[in-house]
């Protein structure tokens, strides 16, 4: 076996040093180079394609939640697919019985997540169309004219007024 020595992990450290380098670069350039303009939509704090005006009790769409939800459930599903294939070769030279328990296990799991897939999307929550759009571009125009910025809405700009 052979000894450990630091200069093996010489490379990790390069690469390291070169992205940190990297994104204090692009940080730094950003700051020289770029426009700074604040204007009040630039200034206001953004989180979850939600504008924070207004009461934190505000109601939102159910749809939200859904699409959260099952992002979730699958990235997490989809988690269980890695240690299984690492670890797939070695249960495999179990022998063939054991084999193809493992590969039909997975496969029924793989099954499940895709019915569990096509049965989100035959529901429709995948979907952002057109109504969808209408209902957001509503709630922007309410939105703006409960602030008094209607001026915005009668400009057309309505990823101001939101």
């Amino acid at each position: 076996m052979r000894n450990f020595e630091l200069r093996d992990y010489l490379p990790i450290l390069l690469m390291l040093v070169v992205a940190g380098g990297f994104a204090v670069s692009q940080i730094t350039l950003s700051q020289l180079v770029g426009q700074h303009k604040p204007t009040r939509t630039k200034l206001m704090p953004y989180e979850c394609g939600k504008d924070p005006v207004g009461s934190a009790r505000e109601r939102f769409s159910v749809k939200f939640y859904l699409i959260a939800m099952i992002f979730i459930l699958f990235d997490i599903e989809l988690i269980f697919l890695m240690p299984w294939a690492v670890v797939f070769k070695q249960l495999a030279s179990a022998g063939a019985q054991m084999r193809n328990v493992v590969f039909f296990e997975m496969l029924t799991f793989i099954a499940l997540v895709f019915v569990g897939y096509i049965y989100v999307w035959k529901k429709g929550l995948f979907e952002w169309n057109e109504r969808a759009r209408r209902e957001a571009e509503a709630e922007a125009r309410a939105l703006a004219i409960k602030e008094g910025r209607a001026a915005e809405l009668n400009r057309g700009d309505l990823s101001r007024a939101a």
